[in-house]
Parts: structure tokens; C-alpha cells; sequence
């Protein structure tokens, strides 16, 4: 008998005695929970700082030297790959065997 099938079966013995001693058992809607109104994984809210949150400046010529950059990078990316030197790629043979070496473009 496995662990779950144990533990089953001794909640439902334990039921059973509850039930024969004269215990009720009361039809719980679905989703309900089990906890207190009270739960302090619930009530905290916000950032842990008692501080008021700062304002925030907006930065437009920052964010458009970023946005200049991320493009030039961009642009070079794709020139180093226009003129990328051909390499060789190993073939292995149904059996994974390596057979030959081949010449590939990327």
C-alpha cells in the first residue's frame, strides 16, 4: 500500500468515528478559505519603506541617446553578419559517426 493510499484511508477511518460518535460534517461552499479575516500575507501592501513614493523625472533626451545607440549597435550586428567568413560544420552519419567536414554560409 503506498504512502497516499495510507493516509487516505486513515482520514476516512477517522471520518468514520467522527461520524459514529455523533460529529456533523457541514457542506463547505467551494473556494471558501480556511483562514481569519486577519492574514498578514494579505493586509501588506505597497513597498516595504515607510517613505512616500518619489516622483519621477521624465528624461526624453537620456531615453533618446539610449534608443541611438541600441540602433548604431544594431546596424554594425548586421554588417558583421553581411560579411561573415564561411565555416566548417561537421556531418555525422546515421549512426552519428562523424563522416566529413562540410563548408557552410551563416
Amino acid at each position: 500500500m503506498s504512502h497516499k493510499q495510507y493516509l487516505r484511508d486513515r482520514l476516512r477511518q477517522q471520518m468514520d468515528e467522527f461520524v459514529a460518535r455523533g460529529g456533523r460534517v457541514r457542506k463547505v461552499e467551494a473556494g471558501a478559505s480556511g483562514q481569519g479575516s486577519y492574514d498578514p500575507r494579505r493586509t501588506h501592501q505597497g513597498s516595504f519603506s515607510h517613505q512616500p513614493t518619489a516622483t519621477r523625472t521624465p528624461l526624453p533626451e537620456v531615453v533618446a541617446a539610449i534608443e541611438t545607440r541600441k540602433k548604431a549597435r544594431a546596424t554594425a550586428k548586421a554588417k558583421a553578419q553581411s560579411r561573415r567568413q564561411p565555416r566548417r560544420r561537421l556531418i555525422y552519419d546515421d549512426f552519428g559517426e562523424p563522416l566529413r567536414w562540410e563548408w557552410v554560409d551563416n
